[in-house]
């Protein structure tokens, strides 16, 4: 029978050592999912999910069990995540929805083609690591607020709460986010159906 998170984290406030890595091993790879999905490369997430497991370790006594273990979880992977870019944002960051501002105007950045053959291009923007490219691509406020509800499951209440954002201000980012990723995602689309065609005609030329 499998035990509960609650009687894991019980176990673990006594000194269990073995209930605490059986609780980290049933939530991990999502703590590292959560990462990899707001930092955009495995580096990255792995230091900073390691970093959260120890956080953990170190504050399970304090866990009051207000919310559930995987929420408090989720908050504090969040947290280490936010708190590194917050660091980073320190220094000038380009991010690629962002224009480049010349003296003859603004110029749409152009995303490097790294889709190989047009016959695998579909395939390959389908794939999770091109989502996790486009989502690379938004600046952090969008980002977070993407991952927390799409992926962690967040309601819109809980991330205004924990970003200290009023509500209005969530959706907002939400929905801009859906909107690029929705956007670029079908432009590519539409990008690989030409080039699919353009090569069908070289072949039958």
């Amino acid at each position: 029978m499998l035990v509960s998170d609650e009687e894991l984290v019980k176990r673990s406030k006594l000194g269990d050592a073995e209930a605490f890595e059986q609780l980290i091993a049933r939530h991990q790879q999502k703590v590292y999912n959560i990462a990899y999905r707001l930092m955009g490369n495995p580096h990255d997430a792995g230091d900073l999910a390691q970093e959260a497991l120890i956080k953990v370790y170190k504050s399970i006594g304090k866990f009051r069990g207000e919310a559930s273990f995987s929420t408090w979880l989720y908050h504090i992977i969040s947290n280490v995540c936010r708190d590194e870019m917050r660091k980073r944002s320190r220094h000038p960051v380009s991010f690629l929805d962002e224009p480049v501002v010349t003296e003859d105007g603004t110029l749409e950045k152009e995303v490097a083609d790294l889709r190989g053959s047009p016959e695998t291009a579909f395939e390959q923007k389908e794939s999770d690591a091109f989502i996790q490219q486009l989502i690379s691509t938004l600046n952090p406020e969008y980002r977070v607020v993407i991952v927390m509800r799409e992926m962690m499951g967040f309601t819109y209440e809980e991330i205004a709460g924990e970003l200290h954002i009023s509500l209005g201000t969530v959706k907002s980012r939400i929905n801009r986010a859906r909107k690029y990723l929705k956007e670029r995602i079908l432009a590519e689309r539409e990008l690989c159906r030409k080039e699919e065609r353009l090569l069908v005609e070289r072949r039958e030329a």
